[in-house]
């Protein structure tokens, strides 16, 4: 599956559930086990347990594979492989803690997010140059590291 068609229903199947605060980061020059990262913010166990069904739902629709989902049984973290991408949804304590865009997220992906007004919006969506442009030109990770002395 063509990783701008699974990105896209991936980030369709967050936005259903009204996730919060999606990133997505380019990953194919950090490994070869995956091109995406997509990081996602629930507000309780039971939306991150319906986070990660729409985004498998989503995913399946569009003919992609689900490899593994982990972390339902909780709900604090879930975690569904979709092969090129991994999608990690989080509650917001956790996802301050671990802090997953500051070890994924030097490459962002730009995407648009659907409105949020009554006639809906656009869906997610990669910018119409080639995958080489998959940067976003100000975009920060969410927290910065402090610098480091020598």
């Amino acid at each position: 599956m063509d990783i701008r068609k699974l990105q896209r229903a991936i980030v369709d199947g967050l936005e259903d559930i009204k996730a919060q605060d999606i990133k997505v980061f380019n990953t194919s020059h950090l490994t070869e086990l995956f091109d995406r990262v997509i990081v996602a913010s629930g507000t309780s166990n039971r939306q991150t347990k319906a986070l990660a069904s729409s985004v498998r739902e989503k995913v399946k629709e569009a003919g992609g594979d689900i490899i593994s989902t982990e972390g339902e049984d909780i709900g604090e973290w879930v975690l569904v492989d979709c092969g090129d991408a991994v999608v990690h949804i989080l509650q917001p304590a956790l996802r301050q803690y671990y802090n997953l865009e500051e070890i994924w997220g030097d490459k962002p992906v730009r995407v648009k997010l659907a409105n949020t007004s009554a006639f809906g919006g656009a869906r997610a969506s990669e910018p119409l140059d080639d995958d080489d442009d998959d940067e976003a030109p100000a975009a920060k990770p969410a927290r910065k590291a402090p610098a480091r002395r020598r």
